[in-house]
């Protein structure tokens, strides 16, 4: 298992564990690098810092972009980003503002289903009033006892074709990568297997990711398949573009990976993290890119070694 996870989500959009809880969560799980990547937001940082500096974790710092590409919603991480670059701030700021509008067409589209009331309730979720997600709108119809699961939401409501569904224009595909870099930071293609395009569109999407600037790819992730690890290894080799390894952790009961449960990237990847000064400290050994990375005997003992929506 790799102590690095660079995909993780708090309160401050639509996970469950505040940045702190995240942080503590995370070192007892044996991560030793994370990235916390909160959609839209970075206001979870600094707490995450002062948490991690605690903890003995490596925090990196991150952001999960909301944009559009060829009229699909698709996410691109940026890692290493300044949070205080003024152009990304304003970006993610645009965006909030547009996830509020669509709350309330939400909430309308489910009132005309016969669903009221739903407005409120996802706001009851949201501890970050500025990031109203899908997922929050999920958790109050779990909660009012309309589906069973949050996963079963997303089959019944809020997606393409059923109640509660609304479509959106995010942020520019080409402006979020250029806020990425601008600040300092690399853009990584978040869980391509996610976004259920076909061979051809997949290949363009990654083509167009790349041709705008785009640095790295999702290869480990909780909602890729251990076949789509595989495939998107090659993907990354052929395109020629880093791998990163992430969970898309949101909280204990709703992710279907765990923090601290990442396999290594597959053989033949050069890891979006090679020339890192976190993981060229003592803390850790290098192994190989094809094994990536290894906890420091040292520090083995100390550590014992579980998706949702926009």
């Amino acid at each position: 298992m790799s102590p690095i996870d660079l995909h993780s989500h708090s309160t401050v959009s639509d996970g469950l564990f505040t940045p702190s809880e995240l942080i503590r969560h995370a070192a007892a799980q044996g991560v030793r690098v994370l990235a916390l990547t909160d959609h839209d937001d970075v206001a979870g940082l600094e707490e995450a810092h002062e948490a991690a500096a605690e903890a003995g974790v490596a925090l990196v710092n991150g952001v999960e972009i909301s944009v559009t590409w060829n009229n699909r919603s698709v996410h691109i991480v940026g890692l290493r980003i300044d949070p205080a670059y003024a152009p990304l701030r304003a970006g993610l700021a645009a965006i909030r503002a547009g996830r509020g509008e669509r709350a309330r067409l939400m909430a309308a589209e489910l009132e005309k289903a016969g669903i009221p009331g739903s407005l409120e309730g996802a706001y009851a979720y949201a501890a970050n009033p500025g990031i109203i997600s899908r997922t929050h709108f999920a958790r109050f119809l779990v909660e009012k006892g309309i589906v069973k699961d949050i996963r079963t939401v997303f089959k019944k409501y809020l997606v393409k074709g059923k109640p509660g569904y609304v479509a959106h224009r995010w942020a520019d595909f080409a402006d979020a990568i250029g806020w990425i870099q601008a600040s300092g930071g690399i853009a990584v293609l978040a869980h391509p297997g996610r976004y259920d395009l076909g061979r051809t569109n997949l290949a363009s999407l990654i083509a167009d990711f790349k041709e705008a600037g785009g640095e790295a790819i999702e290869v480990v992730t909780g909602s890729h398949t251990a076949d789509q690890f595989a495939q998107f290894a090659r993907y990354a080799k052929e395109y020629d573009l880093l791998a990163s390894s992430g969970s898309d952790f949101h909280g204990l009961g709703e992710s279907r990976m765990d923090l601290g449960r990442l396999p290594n990237l597959p053989s033949g990847c050069k890891p979006v993290w090679h020339n890192w000064p976190e993981i060229s400290s003592p803390e850790f050994q290098v192994l190989s890119p094809e094994s990536g990375l290894a906890r420091h005997p040292a520090r083995m003992a100390q550590h014992s070694p579980l998706r949702t929506q926009d």
